[in-house]
Formats: C-alpha cells, structure tokens, sequence
C-alpha cells in the first residue's frame, strides 16, 4: 500500500546566505536617534553658546524649528553649498530657497525670521543716535542689510541737526549692475522728513566696492541738489561682499 501523504524532500541549504536575495532596507535613520541628536545639539549650543559650534549645526537648529521629525544634516550641508556660506543662506531670495529639494515653506519662513531679527538687532543699534560717532555701527548695519543681496539697492540715510538717525528708506532697487537714482526724489524726501543731511548707501552685488562712473555721476547730481537746498551730504557707502569704500574717504566728494 502506497502512502497517500505527499513526501517533502528537505531542502539542503536553506539557511545558505551565499544563495540569499539581499533586501534593500530603507537608509533614513531612526526617529529616536534624530530626536536625540537634536536634542544633544540644543545642550551644546546653550551650554557653549553660539559662537562655539559651526555654520552647519546653526542651521540645523534653524531647519529643526520647522523640521522637528526629519534628519536635515543633508539638507543644511547642501544649502551652504549651494549659496556659499551661512550669511548668504540667510539672505537668499525666496524664489532661490523654494528651487532646493526637500526644503519646505516653513523652514524658508524661518530663515526669514532670522534675516529679519539681525536686521533689526543691527538697526537698533543706529536709529536715532548720533551717526557719526558710532560709525562703526553704521557699517555694520550695512553689511547686515545689503552685502549679500543679489541685486543692487540705494538707500538714504537722513540725519536731524544733531546728525542723530531719523530715517533709513530704501529708495530704489535695480539689477546686477545698475539701479535707477534720482536725484530730485531724494532730496524731496529730506524735505518731508525735516531732514539736515543724508548719508547714501548702495551695494555691489559683484562685491568690489569700486565705484563706477554711474555712480559718480549721480552722486555729483545728487550733491547739487543738496547744496541747493542747503542740504548736507556726509559720504556715499558702497557695500561690498566684506568690505566697504566711501567717497569721503576716497576724496570723490
């Protein structure tokens, strides 16, 4: 009599790993192990202060704000690559951040926030004192609002009798190389502000402060228009990348 059960041979390597098929697991690193980094980071940072860990781990806590549960060391190397340094991630256009994969609006609204507070820490420190005796203080503000900015920007300055801060206005924006100035509308504006003098500010997005012979023409055309209306014009800043020249300085006015 036959056996009606069916016979199963025994397999003869069935735990060979040479003949296993290899699985590709996902490569993302648990939460747990994000979270505790990210908390870890945090302790430093409050514990050594801010100037003791780099850019990168900086932004990192910026990204987290708006990335709590996801791994964004990638994402911050790659967005210091891509602009060049921590300021200019900072200052970036919105529309360039937007173009980086895997960056949400809420993190580009939080590097906006910083960009916002260090202008205005920076501000704080020259709106409605005496300009020419913190002058330091002045170029830094500068720097802060206009050196890393794609385009170029005039600004006017306009200063009371005691050469106390009164008004910072951003009057124009322009391209790479060029922004439109006019001379009549500057010195209008130090008229409705009650203004006695005024300071020029604009920047080089090339990042050397050298100035054209635009820029010496309008600024020729704009101290005309002061001394006409017995206006002082104290110097003409040209922002830079990391430095600055003035047109007092360099004897051009």
């Amino acid at each position: 009599m036959t056996d009606s059960h069916p016979s199963f041979a025994e397999p003869s390597n069935l735990f060979d790993l040479d003949e296993a098929t290899p699985i590709d697991w996902p490569c993302s690193r648990p939460a747990v192990l994000i979270s505790h980094e990210r908390l870890a980071l945090r302790d430093r940072f409050e514990k050594t202060g801010p100037t003791a860990i780099p850019d990168h781990e900086v932004l990192q806590l910026i990204l987290y704000r708006a990335m709590p549960r996801q791994d964004v060391r990638v994402l911050a190397e790659e967005l210091l690559q891509t602009f060049g340094d921590f300021n200019r991630v900072i200052t970036a256009p919105t529309d360039r951040l937007q173009k980086v994969a895997g960056l949400p609006k809420a993190a580009i609204q939080e590097l906006k926030i910083v960009e916002a507070a260090a202008h205005r820490l920076a501000r704080s420190k020259i709106m409605h004192r005496p300009v020419l005796s913190s002058w330091q203080s002045l170029l830094d503000y500068c720097h802060t609002a206009m050196s890393h900015n794609e385009t170029e920007q005039f600004r006017v300055l306009f200063l009371d009798r005691k050469n106390v801060l009164i008004a910072d206005e951003e009057q124009a924006k322009g391209t790479v190389d060029h922004v439109p100035v006019y001379p009549r509308e500057v010195a209008k504006r130090a008229l409705e502000l009650n203004a006695s003098a005024i300071i020029l500010v604009h920047n080089h997005p090339s990042g050397d402060p050298t100035p054209s012979q635009s820029d010496i023409t309008m600024t020729q055309k704009i101290q005309l228009a002061c001394d006409a209306l017995n206006l002082t014009l104290h110097d003409h800043l040209i922002i830079g990348k990391s430095r600055e020249l003035s047109f007092r300085s360099e004897g051009i006015i």
